[in-house]
């Protein structure tokens, strides 16, 4: 085993778990968040089996009927139908599929490229790491919508370009939070150690000190997922996002906005969708934040 194996080894990976677990489990909230996100993930995957109708069928003799509850309700429209007869619960937990997909890959596409980058701005410093600062300054000086509203725009509406706009919008935070978590660890006795025994940059950069600097990343990184889906819902309801009959809940909004004083469930439950995962993706957030930052556990 080499000195910088050594150097880098922790407590076991189960004690690890453990302990951050106890941190985590101590915030309700973020349990509650956990449950709901998991909840979440098994309705996009299974949303075949589980909804009860085709998201695109539309079912002519039943536009605008209320949910089963309401009178003029039935079983077989459980929340209701929208202005062209499809069913609304079925769009609902497919679009759950497609939130989750868009969350994926704007986390994917914005954390995988911003930490590069970060950890090409923290070990190369000089011009180098000012000419990337400013320009990741740049990015942050516009308004985050506004910023993606252009891109899609020049771009094109579609949902392809939604995702890649919100992941160009996100990927500054993680540059600047790579960067200086990177700055921080450096002087440490550990990475001296690295370049002592003549350990390369490009491993000193991705496994002796990015490891060290993955809880703030992952932090960040359910924080965005919840942005990603916020983003994709607005530019969906602008029309710059999916497009129908895609079963997005943002362009359902869009969709059912027309009708949202004579059919308040159209606009209700897409919306509360909306609310529900993204309060919870953030409570979740709330909680790896508290249990892997340091600095906010009790000793």
């Amino acid at each position: 085993m080499n000195n910088t194996d050594t150097m880098t080894d922790g407590p076991s990976r189960p004690g690890r778990f453990a302990e951050f677990w106890s941190y985590f489990s101590e915030n309700r909230g973020a349990i509650v968040g956990l449950v709901v996100f998991v909840a979440f993930i098994f309705i996009a995957i299974l949303a075949d089996f589980i909804a009860p109708h085709s998201p695109t069928q539309q079912y002519r003799e039943a536009l605008l009927q209320p949910p089963m509850w309401l009178e003029g309700g039935t079983s077989q429209f459980i929340l209701g139908t929208d202005a062209v007869g499809r069913d609304l619960l079925s769009r609902l937990i497919h679009g759950a599929r497609f939130s989750f997909f868009i969350g994926l890959v704007v986390v994917v596409i914005s954390a995988g490229s911003g930490v590069l980058i970060g950890l090409i701005a923290g070990f190369a410093g000089g011009w180098v790491d000012t000419l990337i600062m400013r320009l990741m300054d740049i990015l942050l000086a516009f308004p985050s919508l506004l910023l993606a509203l252009v891109m899609v725009a020049i771009l094109g509406p579609s949902l392809t370009n939604a995702m890649i706009a919100i992941a160009i919008v996100l990927q500054p935070h993680y540059v600047r939070l790579t960067r200086a978590a990177v700055l921080q660890e450096l002087p440490k006795d550990y990475v001296t150690s690295a370049r002592v025994v003549g350990a390369r940059r490009v491993r000193l950069m991705f496994v002796t000190v990015l490891p060290n600097c993955m809880a703030p990343i992952i932090v960040q990184a359910a924080l965005s997922f919840s942005t990603a889906i916020l983003d994709a819902a607005a530019l969906g309801f602008l029309g710059l996002g999916a497009q129908p009959p895609t079963p997005e809940w943002g362009t359902m909004l869009a969709d059912s906005r027309e009708f949202v004083l004579r059919a308040w469930w159209v606009v209700t439950f897409p919306g509360l969708a909306i609310l529900i995962n993204v309060l919870a993706i953030n409570l979740m957030g709330d909680g790896l934040r508290d249990a892997l930052d340091p600095k906010l556990k009790r000793s």
